[in-house]
């Protein structure tokens, strides 16, 4: 993994230089943490590790502005470590019912070269919560990655929720992707992925993913 110094460096200044900006109203920063007990470590529709993963997160807000560490912990006995830890950052807005956000993602890899991505994302607070996000790896994926999801949350219990959705994706030549088992460029477009996900609004939660 590269050295994050530089690209934390790079988020103070970010962040310095957008909150001198006047707001409306006077923005308030809090921090926030979590983690996750994976069943299996699924991005983008593909499958990343042969087994559970722990993920925690880490991350503060001031008024739209979002920074988030999040590592990816492969608990296989023959891994057994941090292999992925990520850098986001968020700006965020709403108008009406319509959610706003853009952002950029600073990949640290183990085992492989890192990357960053910049994306764009809309939402529509409705019964489905529909939602498009375009991602752009300007580094090693050289591409493009959009992808369009909904889903709904039903409350079972006092701070524990059922939560099911659905998404589709496709791949525009972005080259971290890979390819499929065919050997054409990777994209699960064609194949909607449904998930059960059993969420307590504490700091801990356990999810399970259905295989499409």
């Amino acid at each position: 993994m590269k050295n994050l110094k530089t690209l934390v460096l790079a988020m103070v200044v970010i962040l310095s230089v957008f909150t001198g900006n006047v707001f409306a109203e006077e923005a308030k920063a809090s921090g926030y943490a979590s983690v996750d007990v994976m069943s299996n470590y699924v991005w983008r529709g593909q499958k990343l590790s042969n087994g559970s993963v722990i993920q925690p997160s880490i991350g503060i807000t001031y008024g739209s502005f979002d920074a988030n560490f999040w590592a990816n912990y492969d608990t296989d006995p023959d891994i057994s470590e941090i292999n992925e830890t990520d850098l986001t950052l968020t700006y965020s807005l709403s108008m009406d019912k319509l959610n706003f956000a853009i952002g950029y993602i600073y990949y640290a890899l183990d085992g492989t070269n890192d990357t960053q991505e910049i994306y764009f994302s809309i939402g529509y607070e409705t019964f489905l919560s529909p939602a498009l996000n375009v991602y752009y790896d300007y580094d090693e994926g050289d591409g493009y990655f959009v992808t369009a999801s909904i889903g709904h949350a039903f409350e079972l219990a006092t701070d524990i929720s059922l939560e099911l959705g659905a998404s589709a994706s496709y791949n525009l030549g972005n080259k971290v992707m890979g390819t499929n088992d065919e050997g054409d460029k990777f994209s699960n477009f064609d194949t909607v992925k449904s998930f059960l996900q059993i969420l307590s609004k504490g700091l801990f939660s356990m999810v399970f993913m259905v295989p499409n």
